[in-house]
Formats: C-alpha cells, structure tokens, sequence
C-alpha cells in the first residue's frame, strides 16, 4: 500500500519553487516510477496542437503522439476525467505503445480549466490500480497542476 500523503509531500518539497517544468516533470516520473511498486511506465503526454505529445518519463521507449479520444490517454482527455483501467485489452481502442502493459491509470492535468496533459502510468500486472491509487495520484496532479501551471 502506497503511502500517498508521503509521496506527494516529497513532490511537494522537490519541485515547490522551481521554474523548470522539463525539469519538475522529469523528476515527478521518476518519483513514481521509483516509489510505486509494480510498473513499467509512468510520465506525462503533453498538449501541443490537439495531438498529445510524449514528454518527460521512465520506463521503455514510448508512443510519441496520441490523438485525443484515441486510446486510454486521448480518453482521458475527450472525457476530462481520470481513466482506471482493469485490463488494458478490455479497453476499446488502446493503443499499445508496450506489449508488457496490462492495466493503467491515466489522470487529466489542468491550466485552470483547459486540459494541458495527462500523468499516464502502466503496469504490467491487470488490475495493479485501485480506487487509493487514483485519489493518491489525483492529489499529486493537484500539486502539479498549482506548482507548474
């Protein structure tokens, strides 16, 4: 059981005051991807001319653009609202950027009320997210989303 008021006081502390959003994103990715147990995957896709654009990440090599209501991620973003996703191979449509992906959260980030990207994170058990997980990781994209944007 991940403790999320830690993990998000870490990101709180690491990235409170500093300019860089590359930077602050490159080392949130490497937050989760270090401290949750169980994934292959784990940063961001960011807004950049209707297409989501892979940004800052760990993990293996990773699909470069997304179109939105394309997959667990452009979902997320069509429907505005977090995607907690059981077995990645139920869901219609995903789009396998890594074969050993077998369930997968992805959470809506906000510049005020206009979506700017996704915090997208995979695991390669089915059924690795739970309802704690995402109110966890929605209080860390609310840090994000009040420090960077």
């Amino acid at each position: 059981m991940t403790d999320y008021a830690l993990l998000n006081q870490q990101l709180s502390t690491l990235i409170h005051g500093v300019p860089h959003q590359t930077a602050n994103l490159s080392n949130a990715a490497a937050l989760l991807y270090h401290t949750l147990p169980d994934l292959n995957w784990a940063g961001f896709y960011l807004m950049e001319n209707g297409l989501l654009v892979l940004g800052p990440f760990q993990g293996k090599p990773a699909c470069i653009e997304i179109q939105v209501g394309r997959g667990v991620c452009g979902t997320a973003v069509a429907e505005d609202r977090t995607q907690l996703v059981y077995d990645v191979h139920q869901f219609p449509g995903h789009i396998a950027c890594d074969s050993a992906s077998n369930s997968e959260i992805v959470i809506p980030i906000h510049a005020g009320s206009q979506i700017v990207g996704v915090l997208d994170i995979d695991s390669p058990s089915i059924g690795r997210f739970t309802e704690s997980d995402r109110t966890g990781l929605e209080e860390f994209v609310g840090i994000l989303e009040t420090e960077l944007w």
